[in-house]
């Protein structure tokens, strides 16, 4: 795949500023999800993230936008998940920072943004929530000016619940966002910026390729634990799991290793 083409974004913000809502609005345009099966936090597969409406696991998706592919990384709000946090910004180029037109900069959002401008990442900042009355987004683009630097024209308005702006986002996340960067003919470098466990495959690793093609059947050398492993299967979500033949540079994915222990498939 060329890389002009790819932008691996995140989205962050506080938490129930929207950020869960949007994702689905994004699945939804792009069409990722067969309209039936689509579901409110789509992208939130833990029953306590659905109950309560928050975000614990990051999860990722590969999105469709004229020609172009987005890595779209879902990150948690609360800020006792920083680690994971720093771990999804690390495999992105820019990221979408949303704001609540009602309520405007909260501390968490704060928090995620310094983060995301220590890893030098390009931020498109959102306004959400502009359908409802206490809504006040010029105020609150003022604010987004002062506290951050960013300037108020550059702030969109959306309504991630009615869908309202949301095509815009994404045009701007293509146009705003540079591609990433990498060498397919390098040796192969890859971070894990995920693992989890899975009963019947072992572990599931979420990888986004700095350099070199990864294939399946390739011996992998995993440095944090000094141990070698053979690719098992490579594969994208969609969002559901699809094996490919390889992840080029930029290309964001998941592994499985026949790892039985997620202490050897440790992030970073």
């Amino acid at each position: 795949m060329e890389l002009t083409n790819i932008r691996n974004v995140a989205i962050i913000a506080h938490i129930d500023h929207g950020k869960s809502t949007l994702a689905d609005r994004l699945l939804e345009l792009c069409g990722a999800v067969d309209p039936r099966e689509m579901r409110e936090q789509y992208l939130d597969s833990m029953d306590l993230e659905r109950e309560r409406g928050i975000t614990i696991k990051l999860q990722s998706v590969r999105l469709e936008h004229k020609h172009h592919v987005i890595n779209l990384i879902d990150t948690p709000g609360h800020v006792d998940f920083g680690y994971e946090v720093s771990r999804s910004l690390a495999a992105c180029e820019g990221v979408i920072l949303v704001v609540d037109a009602a309520q405007g900069i909260e501390a968490q959002t704060l928090a995620n943004c310094y983060l995301a401008l220590e890893s030098d990442l390009e931020i498109v900042p959102v306004l959400n929530k502009i359908d409802l009355p206490a809504a006040e987004p010029e105020m609150y683009a003022e604010e987004i000016e002062q506290v951050l630097g960013i300037p108020a024209e550059d702030v969109l308005l959306i309504s991630a619940k009615t869908g309202e702006g949301v095509p815009e986002l994404l045009d701007a996340v293509v146009e705003r966002i540079g591609p990433p960067a990498g060498d397919p003919d390098a040796a192969l470098q890859a971070l894990i910026f995920d693992s989890h466990y899975d009963q019947y495959r072992g572990v599931v690793s979420s990888i986004r390729v700095m350099n070199g093609v990864l294939e399946s059947g390739a011996k992998l050398q995993f440095m944090q634990a000094n141990a070698t492993h053979e690719a098992e299967e490579v594969g994208v979500r969609l969002p559901d799991p699809t094996p490919v033949a390889s992840l080029g540079p930029g290309e964001v994915g998941y592994l499985i290793a026949g790892i039985k222990d997620v202490g050897e498939a440790r992030s970073g």
